[in-house]
């Protein structure tokens, strides 16, 4: 939709159709409080979002089993829309003018207000009592997220403002650039186009042009950050980036799990960035499963990795590109029975609702300008659906991608994994009596491989549009196969025992609609509509099961409804038993977790009263949580 003249009845619609909506956002908003002014600014700020819309005096009805937004009306519309508008011109550093106007629906009174995008030269727009970064917002998905160090870099740039990797490292020299890695370069350019004019520049002046080097005060060159990463000498970048690198894991099995009697296998690898992707490229393909084929009227077979070689390359190049080099942590590739799971410092700047699409917003924009020159990495804003459209050409499980933003991490996984092979049409044979259409059997097995699927990975999956990617997984979680976590754009679909167990041989025949008969009587007991954490899940059975009795019926009997004071003293309590992963203390709670590290792991580590137990490698996949106290305690015994 454009932003402009729409009803309230058509965005009550949009609401009702999708339960989640970057562009739309319902509020009682019975006055103007900091939720309402805090979408305004998230709206305002998102990069190429095109601003969106607020709708005051509707409420979410949170018992439905289907998304259902109700017109509560509001009292004193007047009031509130005199309010609003004041707020909206001195609350934050710039005027946000917003376009407000009443309508009546069910015979109720509701406000629309119309958010316009900022221009690119007043962006950040912020709050003036808390100032940057903590004032400013930005819109992810349905959510309005706090802004971090990047996403400003992000908004400055647009102003003609030098991004991080154009700044000096003050205690690098032009004695710390390689001479190999120039002239690499120059080759990889001469290659992509001949005729480059800058190939006939001398050194110093090529370097130049490319920001790779810049005049201080005294006029004395020296590296900038993305002059050392590109070109740097492996000493110098040990020196001034000594985590920057690429570590390449070997791990057994298909799960991450730590035995401290046998380390990974695991290759450290630092070099200037044109040889940094070359080596880390040959230590996946030196390790890939091969298949091979042979071309008629050839006598020799030829080997091709499982997964296509330019998938690879383009997938070590966004990492490489767009990590964070703010971050003191390596890029990850970890190789496991069935996937290659490519992690990177630095959450996505772009919108994950909007991975794959035109558009670039890089975060390193240096290093990003001269790969793009040197064809290394694909025109900007393709290379994500590049790659999914050559898994897919190769008959393989679609890549797919977490950005964390709490975590400050970019994951990237590709599966081995050929879709509708002969023991996938066997397995979905259990569902036969469901009459799944393709796309849904596709939706299946990537649950299977995965562990869950949301809206957004339904659509880049089966290539079709927000609104019938909801009605496929509702779909599937009605007839008893998935199961509905989260809400609004943090909702994701996670496999019921029914999916994954052994199940009846050729499903539920005897249920008319396809049903499963495991499915709850909503009719004869509304509490089961509730958002209450599922006491049916099995494995958060098993982790009630570790905790003392009381505690374990505190867990137990936690509803979406708690207030935050006590979930935040029930996760200590929790941490006063064992160490426990951000993904277990959200299935015990019901909670996301990206959810849960955001609003109260972080806070209570701030508060010292829980600490990570590897706190030198947050990124650690298996990083877990432990009160403080004993943490202390046991760092006294040693």
């Amino acid at each position: 939709m454009r932003v402009g003249a729409v009803t309230a009845q058509e965005l009550l619609e949009n609401l009702n159709l999708l339960d989640e909506h970057e562009r739309i956002e319902a509020k009682r908003a019975r006055e103007v409080g900091k939720s309402l002014l805090e979408t305004v600014c998230s709206l305002s700020n998102e990069p190429g979002l095109g601003g969106g819309w607020i709708l005051l005096g509707v409420v979410r009805e949170d018992l439905a089993l289907f998304p259902a937004y109700e017109v509560e009306g509001i009292d004193d519309p007047d009031k509130l829309t005199a309010d609003l508008a004041s707020q909206c011109a001195t609350t934050f550093n710039r005027p946000v003018r917003v376009d407000i106007h009443r309508e009546s629906v069910d015979g109720k009174t509701v406000l629309v207000v119309t958010v316009p995008e900022a221009q690119s030269h007043e962006k950040p727009i912020f709050f003036k009592a808390q100032g940057l970064p903590r004032g400013a917002f930005r819109r992810i998905g349905s959510t309005d997220q706090r802004c971090t160090e990047d996403d400003l870099s992000l908004f400055f740039q647009s102003r003609g403002q030098e991004s991080f990797d154009a700044g000096i490292v003050c205690d690098a020299t032009m004695e710390d650039l390689s001479a190999e890695a120039i002239a690499d370069y120059r080759q990889s350019r001469a290659q992509a186009n001949p005729d480059a004019e800058e190939l006939r520049w001398p050194d110093e002046e090529l370097l130049l042009a490319l920001k790779a080097v810049r005049r201080d005060g005294g006029n004395m060159l020296h590296p900038t950050v993305a002059g050392l990463i590109l070109f740097g000498k492996v000493q110098a970048l040990r020196r001034c980036f000594p985590m920057t690198r690429v570590d390449y894991i070997r791990v057994p099995g298909r799960e991450w799990i730590p035995d401290p009697e046998r380390r990974f296998d695991s290759v450290e690898i630092r070099d200037s960035l044109f040889r940094l992707i070359r080596r880390a490229q040959a230590a996946i393909l030196d390790d890939l499963p091969k298949g091979f084929g042979l071309k008629e009227g050839e006598l020799q077979r030829e080997d091709k990795p499982v997964i296509p070689q330019r998938v690879i390359r383009e997938a070590l190049v966004n990492a490489l590109m767009h990590r964070s080099y703010r971050s003191n942590a390596p890029v990850q590739i970890i190789r496991y029975a069935n996937r290659l799971e490519i992690r990177n410092p630095g959450f996505s700047l772009k919108s994950p609702e909007h991975l794959g699409e035109p558009g670039s917003q890089p975060r390193n924009p240096c290093i990003a300008a001269v790969l793009h020159e040197t064809r290394f990495a694909e025109t900007k804003g393709s290379g994500i659906r590049v790659m999914r459209e050559m898994m897919d050409a190769a008959g393989l499980t679609p890549p797919f991608f977490e950005s964390d933003r709490s975590a400050d991490q970019f994951v990237a996984r590709y599966f081995f994994h050929h879709f509708l092979g002969d023991e996938d049409i066997r397995w979905l044979g259990r569902f036969r009596d469901l009459n799944l259409t393709e796309a849904e059997a596709r939706a299946l097995i990537v649950v299977r491989e995965v562990g869950e699927i949301d809206n957004a990975d339904y659509r880049g999956l089966n290539k079709v549009d927000a609104l019938m990617a909801s009605q496929a997984l509702r779909r599937l979680r009605d007839a008893g196969l998935l199961t509905q976590k989260g809400r609004g754009s943090a909702t994701c679909y996670q496999p019921t025992s029914r999916l994954i167990g052994t199940g009846e041989e050729g499903g539920v025949s005897s249920n008319p609609h396809g049903l499963s008969s495991n499915l709850p009587d909503l009719s004869s007991n509304p509490a089961d509509l509730s958002s209450n954490p599922d006491p049916r899940d099995p494995e958060r059975d098993a982790l009630l099961n570790e905790l003392p009795g009381e505690l374990a019926a505190r867990v137990g009997g936690l509803g979406r409804r708690a207030r935050p004071e006590d979930l935040r003293q029930l996760i200590v309590e929790l941490c006063r038993v064992r160490s426990w992963r951000a993904e277990e203390l959200a299935r015990l709670t019901g909670r996301m977790a990206e959810t849960l590290r955001q609003s109260y792991l972080r806070p209570l580590m701030a508060q010292r009263l829980i600490a990570m137990t590897n706190p030198d490698e947050p990124n650690d996949p298996q990083q877990a949580y432990r009160a403080a106290q004993q943490i202390d305690d046991a760092q006294d015994h040693d």
